[in-house]
């Protein structure tokens, strides 16, 4: 074949994920039991109502029309009513919000809308691949600013300000945080949003995980003029259990998010109506939807906890999210090596944390996305140091 591929994806990798899975399909489909606790995926159901919602709409005349892109009033409402409920921050329906297919549609049209090829973009270690991954994409060169355990895994400002000083365009920033499960406070916000006022830096602060084992739930639009100088990223996947829906948002002061309009209306033709209220029924849950939906993940959290114990790992019980960052034994040389023991021995597929950042090369994150009894299967096997021999 002939035909070469741009120059662009010379600068990406396939994602490790995509890989990793394909060989746990091949595992299991030669009858190994494989425990995958590798991904953010959550397994439990969709609520009812919602799902409802969806099959109604879908048999309803003219459902399957194009759609707005900006969304249907009746989602930028929802998605309004419910920022001003969880989070206690006032969003204009109209101008302020716009739906995405999942957040990380917000991640390519951030980058799209504000950074030049060419410009540098601020990318946490340890942090989610995809911001590096789009910046590499689109010909922005990338600045590593280092999370580290003896800073509880937040920012160090006096680093960011000497890379402030070689200049940026765009900071990427995810609290709670993922992979460690750092927990974000107003008094970081105050300082991003500083930060960013002072150097002419967007801060992009990407927040799908604040309802998952969180007791403080926090929008880095609730500080005062955050809006002129930031973008909050959300979706409904985590926190909903609406993956594969492809639910998300964007928000933040309308110029901004004009800007981003303006990208999405020329490669996209809008959500699809039903998902769009199913989406909109979601939202207006109450409490008792993420009490339950937090009660499963806390107690196969517990279980982990265990489990990584008989390991020796160490790990800290005051984090959120769906994962648990866990440092590996020292008789491993770091993550990977870790992962596939526990991968080949017992049969057991977590995520090594090097894929996150050189920072995370002494760990690998365990994902609480997985039914009750294989947590359960998953704890006997290290009880009983239970080999399957792949």
């Amino acid at each position: 074949m002939n035909i070469e591929p741009a120059e662009r994806l010379k600068n990406v990798e396939t994602y490790y994920f995509s890989k990793k899975l394909e060989e746990i399909r091949s595992l299991r489909a030669q009858g190994h039991a494989i425990i995958n606790l590798g991904i953010g995926n959550p397994d439990m159901a969709t609520h009812k109502d919602a799902i409802k919602s969806l099959n109604q709409s879908t048999g309803e005349a003219q459902s399957h029309y194009y759609q707005p892109y900006k969304g249907t009033q009746l989602l930028r409402g929802a998605l309004s009513a419910w920022y001003q409920r969880i989070y206690k921050v006032h969003l204009d329906a109209e101008n302020e919000v716009l739906p995405l297919a999942g957040s990380k549609e917000g991640i390519m049209l951030t980058t799209l809308a504000f950074v030049n090829p060419g410009d540098t973009v601020l990318v946490p270690n340890p942090g989610y691949p995809a911001y590096a991954a789009t910046a590499r994409l689109l010909g922005a060169k990338i600045q590593y600013y280092s999370l580290k355990p003896d800073g509880d895994w937040l920012p160090d400002f006096f680093e960011l300000e000497e890379l402030a000083k070689q200049g940026a365009k765009l900071i990427w920033v995810n609290y709670p945080h993922m992979p460690t499960g750092a927990k974000a406070n107003t008094a970081l916000f105050r300082k991003l949003i500083d930060f960013g006022q002072r150097h002419g830096i967007l801060i992009a602060h990407d927040n799908p995980y604040s309802l998952i084992l969180n007791e403080e739930r926090l929008s880095i639009l609730s500080i005062e003029g955050s809006k002129n100088t930031s973008l909050e990223l959300n979706s409904l996947s985590k926190s909903h259990s609406m993956q594969g829906f492809r639910v998300g948002m964007v928000a933040g002061h309308q110029q901004l998010v004009k800007h981003l309009l303006k990208v999405k209306s020329n490669y996209d033709s809008g959500m699809y109506l039903p998902i769009q209220k199913a989406a909109a029924t979601a939202l207006s849950l109450d409490e008792h939807w993420y009490n339950s939906t937090n009660a499963v993940y806390h107690k196969r959290r517990n279980v982990v906890f265990k489990a990584l114990d008989l390991l020796n790992c160490s790990y800290s019980e005051n984090t959120s999210g769906m994962f648990v960052w866990a440092k590996i034994p020292q008789s491993f040389s770091d993550g990977y090596a870790f992962a596939d023991h526990l991968l080949y021995d017992l049969g057991l597929f977590v995520a090594p944390g090097g894929i996150f950042g050189s920072n995370g090369n002494q760990y690998v994150r365990f994902s609480l996305c997985a039914h009750n009894n294989e947590f359960e299967i998953m704890l006997n096997r290290i009880k009983n140091r239970q080999k399957i021999a792949i």
